[in-house]
């Protein structure tokens, strides 16, 4: 094969289709934001089915580790470290070499992913029982829940080959302000696990393998998904495996520290999972129910936000813009506050009645609510600190400076073990959802300092006005939400009409007082449209 053009193209880089107004920066965050708005819908009531069908007992523990297992290394070959080394690098292509030297470094970029996820896809399903074992070795005690964890990981882990490559799509997408397919394919996934729960569970012997067959179809329909939209901008891949291409040795060259940034959460969590695992039974389901609950304002704002961010801020890098670049981290920040500050109160102060609306059906009794509650509140003050993550940490990562955040998520990993040890014995599997929220903290303050002393990042000058104003603006919700929401027995004994009726109520009109005092103080969405 002839090797790439590198000479620049004479008419600049290639661009295809009509030129489109851009949306702004809090255009494209509304748009990602209510597709994974509709996406958390659909987990939480894909979670639902479960936690009736299946309660939190001995399936659905092993069900969430078999689930736990390819996410962590999804987080590493997709859309986490892989991502944080790719757009960098594809944003500095996409502007300075033109459209055909583009196609060739992306096709090796997907051959060289490709193969490497399958290949560690095959190893991991001849090795399921050993990976099961290291992940959750308090299960190898109960024979049932290792042979079920074991059954439903040889079903799952071939996702992480899908995902890595849908992954790999989106982040060409996102280049090119395509953020809907990216935030649209999770949807897949939760339609998917739906009907496996709803239909296809009844048809088998095991009904709570169906879940994991749901998962791998879901991976195939979102990389198909994507590669439709990879066509429409002519960049469909045709995966060649090179690792002497340039862009593909920078890409490794800054994957390294990156995966070991991202391996530091995911250690984290593993952390959490292997002690879970020796807690009482349920501990592991407790702590999926509250940490997906945590995902609903994440996802719809936190990860909205980091996911128009990281392209936004390799492309101002690539074009030398410091104060654009600044801008980009500011608007990031101060969006991240609006939104992450009530949703924190929120869920601190509704914690039962929320679990009790969406969860207390079926084999998820009453103790469980109590039980995730406790855990749920505890991961709720870490929030605002997980979000601030997901702005601060790509300041580096456009400016392809990958060692500094790995050294501080190091910092923050060897804090979260210190507390998961120390937490654990008296707040069971709370003090592992606590340890995690506070090491989150950690990580934020460190970035934030490390940003601020490298000169990357300065916050304007009126921030702690605009702090002060959220807190009257939250205060105000708070008072609300105490002085109308019931008791959180008085929850149990409604109906689920009554249950939603009143959950609703104290959402809306609580929103509505929070952002009406932030207005009457002079804070309006329109001024976050972005730099």
């Amino acid at each position: 094969m002839p090797p790439p053009p590198q000479a620049h193209h004479p008419m600049g880089p290639a661009n295809t289709g009509t030129p489109k107004k851009p949306k702004g920066l809090l255009g494209y965050t509304s748009t990602v934001g209510l597709i994974t708005l509709c996406s958390r819908v659909l987990g939480l009531l894909r979670d639902i089915l479960i936690a009736q069908s299946f309660g939190a007992g001995t399936h659905a523990d092993a069900c969430f580790v078999a689930f736990k297992v390819p996410n962590f290394l999804r987080r590493l070959f997709g859309e986490g470290a892989f991502a944080q080394a790719f757009v960098p690098v594809l944003a500095e292509y996409k502007a300075n070499h033109p459209k055909d030297s583009l196609k060739y470094f992306t096709d090796r970029v997907f051959g060289l992913l490709g193969g490497s996820t399958l290949l560690i896809s095959a190893l991991a399903v001849m090795g399921a029982p050993l990976i099961i074992f290291i992940f959750a070795p308090g299960f190898a005690a109960i024979d049932a829940k290792m042979q079920i964890a074991t059954d439903m990981l040889r079903l799952t882990f071939p996702y992480l080959f899908f995902i890595s490559l849908v992954a790999a799509a989106s982040s060409i997408l996102n280049t090119y302000q395509a953020f809907a397919p990216g935030a649209f394919a999770p949807v897949l996934l939760n339609l998917c696990l739906i009907f496996a729960a709803l239909f296809a569970s009844n048809s088998m012997d095991e009904p709570i393998m169906a879940l994991a067959g749901g998962v791998l179809v879901a991976g195939l329909l979102q990389l198909l998904l994507m590669l439709v939209f990879l066509k429409k901008i002519q960049l469909l891949p045709r995966p060649v495996w090179d690792t002497k291409h340039p862009g593909i040795k920078q890409i490794l060259k800054l994957m390294a520290p990156a995966m070991l940034g991202v391996s530091v959460s995911q250690v984290n969590l593993l952390l959490d999972t292997i002690l879970a695992s020796f807690l009482p039974e349920g501990s592991v389901s407790w702590l999926y129910y509250s940490e997906r609950l945590l995902e609903l304002p994440l996802g719809v704002a936190g990860i909205a936000i980091a996911t128009v961010i990281l392209p936004q801020l390799s492309n101002k890098q690539a074009q030398s813009d410091t104060k654009g670049f600044n801008a980009t981290l500011d608007w990031g920040v101060r969006l991240v506050l609006l939104v992450g500050m009530p949703a924190c109160l929120g869920l601190f102060i509704l914690a039962e009645p929320i679990l009790t609306t969406l969860f207390a059906y079926g084999q998820f009794t009453e103790s469980d609510v109590i039980a995730a509650a406790s855990s749920l509140r505890a991961y709720a003050l870490g929030l605002v600190p997980i979000m601030l993550v997901k702005v601060l940490a790509p300041g580096f990562y456009a400016q392809q400076d990958m060692k500094t955040p790995v050294k501080i998520a190091v910092i923050a990993m060897s804090t979260n073990m210190v507390f998961n040890l120390i937490l654990v014995w008296p707040l069971a599997h709370s003090g592992l959802a606590l340890a995690t929220a506070l090491s989150a903290l950690v990580n934020v303050v460190l970035l934030h300092r490390g940003l601020h002393k490298s000169g990357i990042y300065q916050s304007k000058k009126n921030l702690l006005a605009y702090l002060m104003k959220l807190c009257i603006g939250a205060s105000g919700m708070v008072g609300f939400l105490l002085w109308l929401a019931p008791g959180p027995t008085q929850w149990f004994d409604w109906s689920l009409e009554l249950r939603l009726l009143m959950l609703s109520t104290l959402v809306i009109f609580g929103a509505c007082i929070y952002l009406g005092l932030l207005r009457l103080l002079g804070i309006r969405l329109n001024t976050f449209k972005g730099p």
